[in-house]
């Protein structure tokens, strides 16, 4: 699957409309856990981040007293949503490296550089889902695997059920929030450039953003 050259088609008909169903609490599944709301097995499909609208982005304290920010703007994906058992649901994101940026561009070479991300030997990160349960009544834990500078690690994701809406296209699109904090050193990004006082220049925990808004994709697209 080529995700980088697959191109997204971005009109597409009017979707069907669904009866706006009364809210009931959704009940416990046996092994005491929450059972999936039924308004959202409507959604239940392909989709695909809009990365017009999304954003990938990541954390980091530097120095121990200031945050630095950034984001990845390339990036492709393939989500299956099942809102009837969302243990069926997957995703898969593979991002270029190369298109990491936190607003300073001396910052941003050091990133794609060899001491972080090496974007020239490894111009590819890729998290593909290995497992999706639902915690909450909008909450989801999903698992899967990191692949980043050669090294393939196991990851947590929450993420947060935000809604559904037919935009002004014709295009259904749904909103999802997600975070995980994850050690840098354990993926081969490995620079430790100490301070006077001590402590670490670039912190290793570095915390993962994940703010969707992913269209529904016609098969065949």
């Amino acid at each position: 699957m080529n995700l980088f050259n697959r191109a997204a088609s971005r009109r597409r008909p009017a979707p069907p409309t669904y009866p706006q169903l009364p809210y009931q609490p959704p009940p416990f599944t046996p092994d005491g856990g929450p059972a999936p709301d039924p308004r959202l097995a409507a959604l239940t499909g392909e989709w695909m981040i809009d990365p017009t609208h999304s954003r990938i982005g990541f954390s980091v304290r530097h120095a121990l007293v200031t945050t630095v920010r950034g984001a990845f703007t390339e990036y492709r994906s393939r989500l299956w949503f099942d809102g009837r058992d969302p243990a069926r649901s997957r995703a898969e994101i593979v991002l270029s490296t190369a298109s990491v940026r936190t607003g300073v561009e001396q910052r941003d070479a050091h990133l794609t550089g060899r001491d972080f991300l090496d974007a020239t030997a490894h111009p590819r990160m890729r998290f593909v889902s290995t497992a999706v349960r639902l915690t909450g009544a909008d909450v989801y834990r999903m698992t899967g695997d990191l692949t980043l500078k050669g090294t393939t690690g196991p990851v947590e994701l929450e993420l947060t059920y935000l809604g559904h809406v037919v935009d002004a296209f014709g295009d259904e699109r749904v909103g999802f929030d997600g975070t995980t904090t994850i050690n840098r050193s354990e993926w081969g990004l490995t620079y430790d450039q100490r301070l006077a006082e001590g402590g670490a220049m670039v912190s290793e925990k570095v915390r993962l953003q994940f703010d969707i808004a992913a269209l529904r994709t016609i098969p065949g697209d």
